[in-house]
């Protein structure tokens, strides 16, 4: 059943350029062969990029999102290639992280999702966005989602 869905992904195993923007990227799904169960999927991805869309200046983070899948699975190389294509969109941190956040949610419908982007300094303020759909089920564990605050050079 699962291969059925795989053979209707169209980016992974493919040669696909990033695409140039977040509302061009596509994000794929695939059947969750255990939608029975409650589990977290976490992405990491610790050398996000964004601009700002002020000053054109770059914008690092960590973003980091866990969910709980429902009948869909977040397809990775898809999620890749969308979160790449941040790196020349400009936008303030706050709307990054919703958006990242709201993308998926629409694509895999999971049970739960939150978002944590840790983004680094600029003009000495790091600035840290949270946000999550609802409670989390209460059967289901859930990992810490935290970084070091931003302490500047120890």
């Amino acid at each position: 059943m699962v291969q059925k869905k795989i053979n209707k992904i169209k980016q992974l195993g493919n040669i696909i350029n990033t695409p140039n923007d977040p509302s061009s990227a596509i994000l794929e799904k695939v059947n969750n062969p255990h939608n029975d169960e409650l589990y977290v999927a976490r992405f990491s991805v610790p050398e996000f990029t964004s601009l700002c869309p002020v000053t054109g200046q770059p914008d690092f983070a960590n973003i980091i999102i866990d969910y709980i899948p429902k009948k869909y699975l977040l397809e990775s190389k898809s999620f890749k290639l969308f979160m790449q294509s941040f790196r020349n969109h400009g936008a303030f941190h706050e709307d990054v992280t919703l958006y990242i956040a709201k993308r998926i949610v629409k694509e895999v419908k999971p049970v739960w999702l939150r978002i944590a982007g840790y983004f680094y300094p600029r003009g000495g303020i790091p600035i840290d966005v949270f946000w999550q759909t609802d409670n989390p089920p209460k059967k289901v564990w859930i990992p810490e989602n935290s970084i070091q605050v931003y302490k500047g050079r120890n």
